[in-house]
C-alpha cells in the first residue's frame, strides 16, 4: 500500500500502537477529530504517534514522541456525546521529519522505517525467538491473560521484527517501557529487548503468584483447623467428656466469686464474662478479654492481713532495725495507737525527706515488719510516662495495669505498706503526661478510697495502704502534691550517731556478708571514728559502711590465705589498711584572715562548708563574681556590696574607694554549681572585712541571708549545716535570731560542741565575726 510522505497526526495516550496491531481508539479532542476528518476525506491514511504526559489536553509537538505509526482507518463511528469511535491498524513505522501545520490539525512529514536486513545467523535469530515463545508460554501459565488468535499467531509468525511487535503489544506494557521498544529498528536488536523485558515480567509474575498462593494457604490452614475444632466438639459432646471450655468458663465464675468483689466490680465482671462465653476462642479480642479477667481475681479485692497493734513489741522491732530516728518512731506508734482505738481509719501518707544514706527505704520495711504488714516498692526516678503509674486502656495492644496495681497485687493484700521512692525525681510534663499530676489522686486520702486505673477501669479501695515516700529534697516535688504529704524530715547523722549504728549494725552486717565471725575481726571506737572523719564526709552511712566492707575484704583474703589469727583493727592500723586518708580537716584558715569567710550551706546530700572570698583593687567600681554562682548567690553578692555602700560611713569605708576599685569575690570549687538564699551574711562579712581591712575569725561559720536594710533572715537546714561545723572543726555559729526554734532539732551532744550566736542584724554579725587587726596593720 502506498503511504503519502506528509499525514495527518492523531496524538495518542496510554498506548503505543506497532506495526500489524488493530486497536480501536476514542477520539474527542478537537485537533484529533479534525485530524482523523482530514485522513477519511483524503487516503484513510493516518500517523498515530504518543503522548510523554498522559494528562496534557493540548500537547505541543516536542511532548509528542518523533517515533510512530502509519495506519489505516479501517471503521468509524460517531459517537452521541460528539466524540469518534475508530478502528485503526498499523502499517508501518515511521519518524516525524518536520511538523508542517497544526491548524486545525497537526500535519506532518514522515520518513518510513524498514526494518534493515539481518545481520546475524539464521540460528541465532532462531534460538532467539523459541526463547521469546516460551517465555511468553510461562508467562501464560502464571496467570497472563493473552487471546487465543494472538497465541495461534505467535506460533505462525516467521519474522523476528514481526514477533517483537506481536509480543510488545500484547504483555501491557507501560508508555515509556514499549516506545524504547518501539524505537528499536534492528529487529534483532528489538526482539532481544523483549527477551529482557519478559524476563522482568516473568520475575514479578512468579513473586505475585507466591504471594497470592501463600494468602490461599493461609485461609485454607485457618478454616481447616476452625472445622476440625468444630468436629472436636461436636465429637467429645457426643462421648460425654464434658466440653473443655465450659469448664473453664465455671472455674473463672468460681474464682471471681471467691475474689469477693465489690459490687460495681462484680458487676463488670460478669457483664465481661458473659461477652468471653458468647465470643469464638480464636477471635482477636478473647485473649485480651481472659486477662483482664484474670487480672480481676488476682487483685486482692477484700484480702487484708491483720495489723500488730502491740506498742511494745511495734517499738521494740523498730528499735532493732533502727538507731535514733525518734519522730519516725513516735509517729508509726501514733498510728499503731489510734489503729487499736478506731478500725477504720484511713492509711496516713508519710513523706521521708532527707539526704542520701541516712535510711529512709530501709525503714519502709522496718515499719512494715513492726505492723505485721506485706511491704511493696516502687521507685519512681526518672518515671516519665503517666501510663506507668495509671496502666494502658485495654484497647492497646499488650496493655497492663500501671505499677501500682502490679504492686498491689504482688502484695496479695489491700493494706500493705506501700513505699513510693525518690518522688523528687519523678519526670516532668511532657507528650507523654504528667506523672506526678497521676499521684495526686494516689496519694489523697479523701480520694484513693476510688482509686482508678486505665486497664482496670474501676474503682479500687487503696485507703486502707500505708503509704511512704522518700525524697532527698522537697522542692522539685509539685506543690500540690506536697500538700497531701505529711512531711518528716531526716537530717544527717553526728559522729556519735555514726559510731553507734556502726557498731550495733554496719560491721555485724558487714562481717557477715564477708564470711567473718565476731572472734574474727575486731574494729576499735577510735578506728571508727578515724573512718567517720577522716574516709567519709557525707550526711548519711553509705560510703561509711562501703569502708567497713572493704577492710572485712581484706581481713577474709587474709583468712583464705590460710593467716587465721583474729584481728583487731585500731586506729593506727586504718591507714596501713585502707591507704592515705580521703578527705582532711580544711588547712586553709589556720589564722585571721581579711576578706576571707566561712559559710554553711545545705545540699540534697547535707551540710557543707563553703568559703566565700573577696579582693579589692584599683579600677572602675566593677563587681566580679566567680565560682559557678547560681542567681540567687549572685543576687545575695550584689544586695551585700549594696549594703555596704548604703553604710559606708558607720562600716568606716571611704565612699570614694567604691568608684575608684574593683570587687572581685570568689567561692572556691569552681567546678561545682553553687545556688541557695543562705549565703547572703557571709559575702557581706567578707565584703565589708576586705575594704576595712579587719580580719574575719576563722573560728566562726556563719549563716544567714540578709536584706538591703541589713536585716538578716531565716534559713532552713540548720542541723546539717550544723553537722557540716563540727567536721569541719568549727565551734562558733552565728545564725538568724528566728532560726532560735530549730535549735531544739539538734542533739544535745552537738549543742554542746558549738556556741551558737543569734543575731537579728548585720551590724551584730560583723561584731561577733570581725577580729580587730593585728598591731602592725593598725
Amino acid at each position: 500500500m502506498h503511504i503519502p510522505q506528509q499525514l495527518p497526526l492523531l496524538p495518542v495516550r496510554d498506548v503505543v500502537i506497532f506495526p500489524y496491531m488493530i486497536i480501536p481508539l476514542f477520539v474527542g479532542r478537537e485537533k484529533s477529530i479534525a485530524a482523523v476528518e482530514q485522513a477519511l476525506s483524503q487516503d484513510r491514511i493516518i500517523f498515530l504517534a504518543s503522548q510523554k504526559d498522559l494528562v496534557d489536553e493540548d500537547p505541543a509537538p516536542e511532548n509528542i514522541y518523533s517515533f510512530g505509526t502509519a495506519a489505516m482507518i479501517m471503521r468509524m463511528l460517531k459517537l452521541p456525546d460528539g466524540r469518534i469511535k475508530i478502528l485503526v491498524q498499523g502499517l508501518a513505522r515511521a519518524r516525524i521529519e518536520a511538523v508542517l501545520a497544526d491548524m486545525p490539525c497537526y500535519e506532518v512529514r514522515i520518513e518510513l522505517l524498514d526494518d534493515p536486513p539481518l545481520t546475524v545467523g539464521a540460528l541465532e535469530v532462531e534460538a532467539l525467538m523459541r526463547t521469546v515463545r516460551d517465555q511468553l508460554a510461562q508467562l501464560v501459565n502464571l496467570g497472563k491473560a493473552l487471546q487465543p488468535e494472538v497465541m495461534v499467531a505467535l506460533e505462525n509468525v516467521e519474522d523476528p521484527g514481526s514477533l517483537a511487535d506481536l509480543v510488545a503489544s500484547n504483555i501491557g506494557l507501560r508508555v515509556p517501557e514499549a516506545q524504547v521498544l518501539f524505537e528499536a529498528i534492528d529487529p534483532f536488536e528489538r526482539l532481544g529487548l523483549v527477551k529482557d523485558t519478559l524476563a522482568k515480567e516473568l520475575e514479578v509474575a512468579a513473586v505475585q503468584n507466591r504471594i497470592q498462593s501463600q494468602a490461599k494457604e493461609e485461609m485454607t490452614r485457618s478454616q481447616r483447623e476452625y472445622f476440625l475444632r468444630e468436629q472436636l466438639r461436636a465429637i467429645q459432646a457426643e462421648l460425654g467428656e464434658g466440653d473443655a471450655r465450659a469448664e473453664e468458663m465455671a472455674e473463672l465464675r468460681e474464682q471471681l466469686l471467691e475474689a469477693k468483689l465489690p459490687e460495681e466490680a462484680s458487676k463488670e465482671a460478669e457483664k465481661q464474662l458473659r461477652r468471653l462465653e458468647a465470643m469464638h476462642p480464636e477471635a482477636a479480642e478473647y485473649s485480651m478479654l481472659r486477662t483482664y479477667l484474670d487480672w480481676l481475681v488476682e487483685l486482692p479485692w477484700s484480702v487484708t492481713t491483720r495489723d500488730n497493734l502491740n506498742l511494745k513489741k511495734a517499738r521494740q522491732v523498730l528499735d532493732e532495725d533502727h538507731f535514733d530516728l525518734e519522730k519516725i518512731k513516735e509517729r508509726i506508734l501514733e498510728y499503731l495507737a489510734v489503729r487499736k482505738l478506731k478500725k477504720d481509719m484511713k492509711g496516713p501518707v508519710l513523706c521521708f525527706v532527707g539526704p542520701p544514706g541516712v535510711g529512709k527505704t530501709s525503714l519502709g520495711k522496718s515499719i512494715a515488719r513492726a505492723l505485721g504488714r506485706k511491704f511493696v516498692r516502687i521507685s519512681l526516678g526518672g518515671v516519665r510516662d503517666e501510663a506507668e503509674i495509671r496502666g494502658h486502656r485495654r484497647t492497646y495492644v499488650g496493655a497492663l495495669p500501671g505499677r501500682v496495681m502490679q504492686s498491689m497485687k504482688q502484695a496479695g493484700s489491700c493494706n500493705p505498706v506501700f513505699m513510693l521512692d525518690e518522688l523528687d525525681k519523678v519526670g516532668g510534663v511532657d507528650f507523654r503526661g504528667d506523672p506526678s499530676a497521676a499521684l495526686l489522686e494516689l496519694l489523697d486520702p479523701e480520694q484513693n478510697h476510688a482509686f482508678s486505673d486505665h486497664y482496670i477501669n474501676l474503682p479500687f479501695d487503696l485507703s486502707k495502704v500505708l503509704f511512704i515516700a522518700t525524697a532527698n529534697i522537697l522542692d522539685p516535688i509539685p506543690r500540690a502534691l506536697q500538700d497531701r504529704l505529711e512531711v518528716i524530715e531526716l537530717s544527717g547523722y553526728t559522729s556519735e550517731d555514726k559510731l553507734a549504728i556502726a557498731r550495733r549494725y554496719l560491721v555485724p552486717r558487714q562481717r557477715e556478708a564477708n564470711g567473718l565471725k565476731e572472734k574474727d575481726l575486731r574494729i576499735s571506737d577510735k578506728a571508727l571514728l578515724k573512718l567517720i572523719s577522716e574516709y567519709t564526709a557525707e550526711a548519711g552511712l553509705r560510703n561509711l559502711e562501703r569502708q567497713i566492707g572493704s577492710i572485712c575484704r581484706k581481713v577474709a583474703r587474709r583468712f583464705a590465705e590460710g593467716k587465721r589469727k583474729p584481728v583487731l583493727v585500731n586506729e593506727a592500723s586504718v591507714a596501713r589498711l585502707l591507704g592515705p586518708p580521703l578527705f582532711l580537716a580544711e588547712e586553709e584558715r589556720r589564722e585571721h584572715e581579711v576578706g576571707v569567710a566561712t559559710g554553711l550551706a545545705w545540699t540534697e546530700a547535707g551540710g557543707e562548708v563553703l568559703y566565700v572570698e573577696v579582693s579589692v583593687m584599683k579600677g572602675k567600681g566593677d563587681l566580679a563574681l566567680t565560682g559557678h554562682l547560681g542567681e540567687v548567690m549572685k543576687e545575695s553578692a550584689h544586695a551585700a556590696l549594696s549594703y555596704a555602700r548604703a553604710n559606708a560611713e558607720q562600716l568606716g569605708i571611704d565612699p570614694l574607694r567604691f568608684e575608684e576599685s574593683d570587687i572581685h569575690i570568689h567561692v572556691p570549687a569552681g567546678a561545682i554549681p553553687k545556688d541557695g538564699p543562705s549565703a547572703g551574711i557571709t559575702m557581706a562579712t567578707a565584703l565589708i572585712s576586705a575594704l576595712t581591712g579587719r580580719p574575719v575569725s576563722k573560728d566562726v561559720a556563719m549563716t544567714g541571708e540578709l536584706t538591703l536594710r541589713g536585716k538578716v533572715l531565716p534559713i532552713g537546714g540548720l542541723k546539717d549545716k550544723a553537722l557540716a561545723a563540727v567536721r569541719a572543726h568549727i565551734d562558733t555559729l552565728i545564725i538568724p535570731y528566728r532560726n532560735d526554734k530549730d535549735l531544739v532539732d539538734i542533739p544535745a551532744p552537738l549543742r554542746k560542741k558549738l556556741r551558737f550566736i543569734k543575731v537579728r542584724s548585720v551590724a551584730e554579725v560583723l561584731d561577733a565575726a570581725l577580729a580587730e587587726p593585728a598591731a602592725d596593720d593598725a
